[in-house]
Order: C-alpha cells, then sequence, then structure tokens
C-alpha cells in the first residue's frame, strides 16, 4: 500500500507519499481500506518528532479515518467486509489501508457522506470524553471554548447547543467569529482585541462560566481559572501557547476549582472502546438529527499531506482538513 512517511522530522515539506508493507490484521481488529483520514495538531507535533505514536502503534500519522473494511479478525463480531465505517486510530490513517481495534470503530452516520464521516471520531471522542464524561457539562450550564473555529470548536459548540449549554468561545478574527456564530455560539470573543475574562464577567453577572475547554495552555491559565464559577472545571487538551504558566492557586482553592487535562491517544484499548461506545449512544442521534454537522474547510489528496500541514499552520482555517486516499 501508499502511506505518508516522515522522511525525517521538519516541516510539512518531509512528508512523502511512499509504497509501504500493509498492515498486519490480527484477531480482535478489522482492516481498513481508508477513503479519507484527517489532520489533528497532533500530526504537525509527530511531524516535527516532538509527539511520537504509542509503543506498538503505527509509525505513520493519521488519528482518524473512514472508508470500508476489507477484512475482519476471527474474534470480531460485530462488524462484517463490504462494512462503511469510521474510526478513531492511535495512527496509520495517511495511508491506503489501516488496522484498527474493532472497539474503536463506528458506523458511519446516518446522512452523513463517507468521506465526510473521517471529521467526526477524534473531534467528538475528545470532546465527549473530557466535557462531558469527564467534567459533566450538562444543560443549563455554560461552556467557554477557545479556539471555537478550530475542528475541536465547531464540533463542541454544535454539540453543546443540542445539549442546551449557553456556549461561549474565543476566535482571532471576525470571519471566524461570524462562523462560530453560526454554529449555534453565543458570545464570540474576539481575542486579539477583547479580554475574554472581562467579557465573560459581564456576560455572566460577575459568576464565570461552569466549564473551559483549551487548547492553549500556560498563557490563558491564569485567565481560564479568573473565567471560571464556584465549581467551575477547567479541561485542558492542547499547548499551543506554550506549556509554561504564573497563577494564583488560591482560586482554584476559593473557587473550588477542578483542573484536568487530557490525552486520548494513549489511553488502553479498554477505554477508547468505552469512549467510542459512549460517543455512538450519544453524539451520533445528534448527527442523524441534523443538529451537528461535519465542518470540511479544503480536501486534498492524501500525496499533498505536506500541503495540508501548511494550511492548518497558518490557523486559517474554519473546522477539520481531510485527505482522501
Amino acid at each position: 500500500m501508499k502511506a505518508v512517511v516522515i522522511t525525517t522530522p521538519g516541516g510539512p515539506e518531509v512528508l512523502k507519499l511512499q509504497q509501504v508493507d500493509d498492515p498486519q490484521l490480527n484477531d480482535d481488529a478489522v482492516l481498513i481500506r481508508v477513503a479519507a483520514t484527517a489532520l489533528n495538531r497532533a500530526d504537525t507535533l509527530q511531524r516535527q518528532g516532538m509527539y511520537p505514536p504509542p509503543k506498538g502503534e503505527s509509525e505513520y500519522l493519521g488519528l482518524e479515518c473512514s472508508g470500508v473494511i476489507e477484512s475482519v479478525g476471527k474474534n470480531v463480531s460485530r462488524w462484517k467486509v463490504g462494512d462503511q465505517v469510521c474510526a478513531l486510530l492511535s495512527g496509520g490513517g495517511y495511508a491506503e489501508k489501516v488496522v484498527v481495534p474493532a472497539g474503536q470503530v463506528l458506523p458511519i452516520p446516518s446522512g452523513i457522506s463517507l468521506k465526510d464521516a473521517a471529521s467526526f471520531p477524534e473531534v467528538a471522542c475528545t470532546v465527549w470524553s473530557t466535557v462531558f464524561m469527564t467534567s459533566k457539562l450538562s444543560s443549563g450550564e455554560t461552556f467557554l471554548i477557545h479556539g471555537g473555529s478550530s475542528g475541536i470548536g465547531t464540533f463542541a459548540i454544535q454539540m453543546a447547543k443540542y445539549l442546551g449549554i449557553k456556549v461561549f468561545v474565543t476566535a482571532g478574527s471576525d470571519e471566524k467569529l461570524k462562523a462560530c456564530k453560526e454554529f449555534g455560539a453565543d458570545i464570540c470573543i474576539n481575542y486579539k482585541t477583547e479580554d475574554f475574562v472581562a467579557r465573560v464577567k459581564e456576560e455572566t453577572g460577575g459568576k464565570g462560566v461552569d466549564v473551559i475547554l483549551d487548547n492553549i495552555g500556560g498563557p490563558y491559565f491564569q485567565k481560564n481559572l479568573e473565567s471560571l464559577s464556584i465549581d467551575g472545571r477547567l479541561f485542558i487538551i492542547g499547548l499551543m501557547g506554550g506549556v509554561k504558566a504564573e497563577a494564583n492557586i488560591a482560586l482554584i482553592l476559593a473557587k473550588r476549582l477542578t483542573v484536568q487535562g487530557a490525552g486520548l491517544r494513549t489511553r488502553s484499548v479498554e477505554k477508547k472502546a468505552e469512549i467510542v461506545s459512549e460517543v455512538e449512544k450519544n453524539v451520533w442521534p445528534a448527527i442523524a438529527e441534523g443538529k451537528v454537522k461535519p465542518v470540511v474547510y479544503k480536501y486534498f489528496p492524501l500525496s499533498e499531506a505536506g500541503e495540508g500541514h501548511k494550511l492548518m499552520e497558518t490557523s486559517a482555517h474554519i473546522g477539520k482538513i481531510l485527505l482522501l486516499a
């Protein structure tokens, strides 16, 4: 098969489509012929040599895919050859074929094309496992999403609105904020021209929001603590702004705050299967109802993975960038 290979750690130009060995099927997995895969920020870090795959997982990029099952392991009962599916991966999506544990496979959501289904597994599993399964975000609460126009952000906005939650977002341009508004965001804040802490306090009568989903890290840590309500929950899923922070941690005690981090890729096969099952039960119906839609900014052929990475690193996109195998 062909796969995108990191020829040496570096910039987008190091990604080359090459002939490689097919992955080997095991008894508890399925082999998928990939139709599409999606780019994630983690891919750009792995390309630079900063985020190696977990031991024993595919060396190729790609944390989600859609496609058609070509073969199934002998212990697999739910799936059969010919099924159209999408899947959460630990790696290997930037290829023509990938082997996936059966518990990480999902049916294509009703009404969604095979290729666009690749935009859902990683964002759905990340958002559902963090702010819903762990932080217990629920109807009537308030939710601040940093990077509202990202793949994670555009999904989180739609899912939260489906569940009756008031959504605040930050983004860096009027165009991105307009898109967030169209996806359902209630309060849209340009972090380049506004102090999001002040705006959150203003919009909540000084109370703050219940849950924050943060992909920035260090520079936002103190501001996030200030933006949370009593018993608020901060979930950190990215460190795009840096890893170091200086903060008044007395706020954590005074407000009884919870600060958590997430790493989906390194979870056990069993835990990933549990998350995938919860996503199918809770998220797939929202997609089937048309309340949560795929947000795809651009498609590239697999051979132009480097161009996709260049686009992602400009942060000009809204939603997901897909590679078509």
